[in-house]
């Protein structure tokens, strides 16, 4: 697997289905219908458990958690023809405050204050984007960890070692886990480097 699946379910330690909340959904009702009783669910964007309404026939189950994407895409909306003037830009005024200073530097900028706050904004963004990324991948893993692995030895040292972003430290305090909770927890963690392991 080398991207995260939308939804991943277990049973117990082991892995019963990944994919498509709507395929897993189907996959847990006929494991429950089976007589299996100890399943969790997991988003994989965010790592936290999700409840499923299970209730109704196959088809009702996958239709209730099918993305709307996929429900919506027989027929495209028209979009509203455009009226007459400068295009919404979805700008939104807020109060800022600033020294003097500030706004001086800024009443400098070409294109105003604005502008170059709007751009010292956008790089900020885009200088902050893989910390941010970083960050989202461990808490991830640490909802789920949490949630599966919270009594299993060496949690509190593996959780040590996520937040440090020491994946080899990490990947040998998990060794003695369940493969399927172990995998999982590393492919949340660490999503670029399994990628870059399978391509």
């Amino acid at each position: 697997m080398t991207t995260l699946s939308a939804h991943t379910a277990f049973s117990g330690h082991r892995l019963l289905a990944a994919g498509a909340l709507a395929d897993v959904a189907l996959a847990v009702k006929r494991a429950m219908a089976a007589g299996d009783a100890a399943i969790l669910v997991y988003e994989d964007r965010s790592g936290r458990q999700v409840d499923l309404n299970l209730s109704g026939d196959d088809a009702s189950v996958a239709e209730r958690h099918r993305a709307p994407a996929e429900t919506d895409s027989a027929s495209p909306a028209e979009p509203a023809p455009r009226g007459r003037g400068r295009p919404r830009l979805g700008v939104v005024a807020r109060e800022v405050t600033l020294l003097p200073r500030h706004w001086d530097w800024l009443a400098a900028q070409p294109g105003g204050a604005s502008v170059a706050l709007r751009k010292l904004v956008e790089q900020a963004r885009r200088g902050n984007e893989a910390q941010e990324r970083r960050r989202a991948c461990q808490e991830a893993a640490y909802h789920f960890m949490s949630s599966m692995a919270g009594n299993l030895p060496g949690f509190e040292e593996a959780t040590r070692a996520l937040y440090a972003d020491d994946r080899e430290r990490y990947a040998r305090l998990v060794a003695d886990w369940p493969q399927d909770v172990r995998d999982y927890a590393m492919k949340l963690a660490w999503p670029a480097a399994d990628e870059a392991a399978a391509g």
